[in-house]
């Protein structure tokens, strides 16, 4: 029997210090913009290592947003978006009236961040606003945007921070390329 090739070791693009860095950066950013009944909306399961993160770091500088969380996919197992979204589980609780601020770990195709926008404004947000960490090169223009970004991340296949490959390597503290 042959052994499989093992995946190539994964190089660090962003040490776990430029991590922490960039997310005390985006929290002095999003804290003006946002106060206390504001709703962090994580997008799982990606977005979970950055959401905690980012809430710890905005509660250091004095805001307590509220927190809750989507459960979306359009990858599954592989290196490629499938070009549509699933919805594993809805909000928990109600935004209606709140401001709500998406989090989420990459931004790529923006087919995820699309969907969770619109899942919060048909729930009755009086505004949505959006957080990246990383937010990859694309060919297109994408909708919407975000709103705010931590890292401008080159085109490669990320793992670390919450990013993954097939569900490995999402706790390593750096943020990896794969190929």
């Amino acid at each position: 029997m042959v052994d499989a090739p093992s995946p190539a070791a994964p190089t660090i693009l962003l040490p776990e210090a430029d991590v922490a860095r960039v997310v005390a950066e985006m929290a002095e950013r999003i804290a003006p913009v946002t106060d206390d009944e504001t709703v962090a909306v994580v997008l799982l399961t990606g977005g979970l290592w950055f959401a905690a993160d980012l809430t710890r770091a905005l509660s250091r500088i004095g805001r307590n947003l509220r927190f809750d969380a989507l459960w979306l996919a359009s990858y599954g197992d592989d290196q490629n978006s499938r070009g549509k979204i699933d919805v594993y589980a809805p909000l928990q609780r109600s935004v209606q009236g709140r401001k709500v601020l998406i989090v989420d770990d990459v931004f790529d195709t923006g087919l995820s961040l699309a969907e969770a926008v619109r899942i919060a404004t048909e729930a009755g947000a009086s505004e949505v606003l959006t957080a990246v960490f990383a937010k990859k090169p694309w060919p297109l223009p994408r909708a919407p945007e975000p709103d705010f970004v931590g890292w401008e991340a080159p085109n490669r296949f990320l793992v670390g921070y919450g990013l993954d490959h097939a569900g490995a390597l999402r706790g390593l503290p750096d943020v990896c390329a794969l190929d």
